[in-house]
Parts: C-alpha cells; sequence; structure tokens
C-alpha cells in the first residue's frame, strides 16, 4: 500500500492507503476528521469540500494519492482556538444552518468564493455555491450568512 504525506490543517501527516481510497475516507477514517462529510459518493452534493492547496474541491473526487504533497484545510483547521473564522461565526449569526450536514461543505466553498470575489452580490453568491446542496433550508440565511461573512473577512462592518 502507497504511504502518501500531506498538511492537513498546518500539521504534517501521512498514513497507508490503498491506491483507490479517497480523500474525504482518509480524512475521516485515518485522520478522524470527521467534520468532512460523505453526502452522496458522487460529487453532487458538496459536502465534503475541503481546500486543497487553498481552493475549494469534493473530496469525494479525489483520491488521497492524488494529494501528496499537498496542504489541505478542512473545516476543523478554520477556527483559531474558541475564535471561529469569520465565515463560521456568520453561519451561526446568520442562522445559516440547520441540520448542519452541509454546513462544513458550503462553509469551505463560501471561504473559497470570497477569496476570489472579496464583495459578492447575491446571485454570484447563490452562482457560487451552486455546488453544494442544502436539503433542510431555502438557501435565504445560507446567502446572507455568506454576504456577511465576506464582510467579516474584509474587515467591513456587516450590513444586515
Amino acid at each position: 500500500m502507497p504511504t502518501v504525506r500531506m498538511t492537513v490543517n498546518g500539521r504534517a501527516v501521512s498514513g497507508d492507503v490503498e491506491a483507490r481510497t479517497l480523500l474525504v475516507h482518509f480524512l475521516r477514517n485515518q485522520l478522524g476528521l470527521t467534520g468532512t462529510h460523505v453526502g452522496c459518493d458522487t460529487s453532487q452534493c458538496g459536502a465534503c469540500v475541503v481546500h486543497l492547496d487553498g481552493t475549494s474541491i469534493k473530496s469525494c473526487t479525489l483520491l488521497a494519492v492524488q494529494a501528496e504533497g499537498a496542504a489541505l484545510t478542512t473545516i476543523e483547521g478554520l477556527a483559531q482556538g474558541d475564535e471561529l473564522h469569520p465565515m463560521q461565526a456568520a453561519f451561526r449569526e446568520h442562522h445559516g444552518l440547520q441540520c448542519g450536514y452541509c454546513t462544513p461543505g458550503m462553509v469551505m466553498s463560501a471561504i473559497d468564493l470570497v477569496k476570489n470575489n472579496p464583495d459578492p452580490s447575491e446571485q454570484q453568491i447563490r452562482e457560487g455555491l451552486e455546488g453544494n446542496i442544502c436539503r433542510c433550508t431555502g438557501y435565504h440565511n445560507i446567502v446572507k450568512a455568506v454576504k456577511a461573512g465576506a464582510q467579516a473577512m474584509n474587515g467591513q462592518a456587516v450590513r444586515g
């Protein structure tokens, strides 16, 4: 079995994996990072989104061996101690979650969206999150949360 080495949430990790092991399963089963969810196994729902070298990817579509040498960030790597990442805090503050299953992937995708578009419109947020499915909400509060998170990430006063 091949050994994979990568940096996950700022920490060097390695593990032996079968060549067919998906990155999401490596993160969850071998590293115990269960915040990255498996929702569909078909790259449809976005519950498994993580950042690979700073870009959001669906970890159910990438083999662990393909992430060799990469820097990964999962939802667990966003908070600094007890201080939530601004996007996480915005999701909490603006009720951008219900059951919470899709939330880690939504947050990770939203951070990448804001990195590439610091002040997205409502339409740009909706389009930017197209690859993430929430089965509980009508997305209204998710969009509000992303807008507030974008403002907080850019040091702006959050507008209602």
